[in-house]
């Protein structure tokens, strides 16, 4: 599934995320077990260790869409 973010865009699939942001051309990837949403701030967390980011949501419905796909209980 491909959501559309400001900046760039998510690509999601039941194994990982991926996040390409198309200004920077950067991509950064997460594995499904690694991923938190917090809802109250509409955030995206990644969290493996020793590699952590976070990526703020434009919409609840876009994080509803996260929740919905990965099965996730948002904190």
């Amino acid at each position: 599934m491909k959501l559309n973010i400001s900046g760039g865009y998510l690509l999601v699939n039941p194994r990982e995320l991926q996040v390409r942001l198309q200004s920077s051309q950067v991509v950064m990837t997460v594995l499904a077990e690694d991923i938190r949403l917090l809802a109250s701030a509409r955030l995206l967390l990644a969290d493996a260790g020793a590699v952590r980011w976070q990526l703020p949501l434009d919409s609840d419905e876009q994080l509803q869409q996260l929740v919905e796909f990965y099965g996730i209980t948002p904190e």
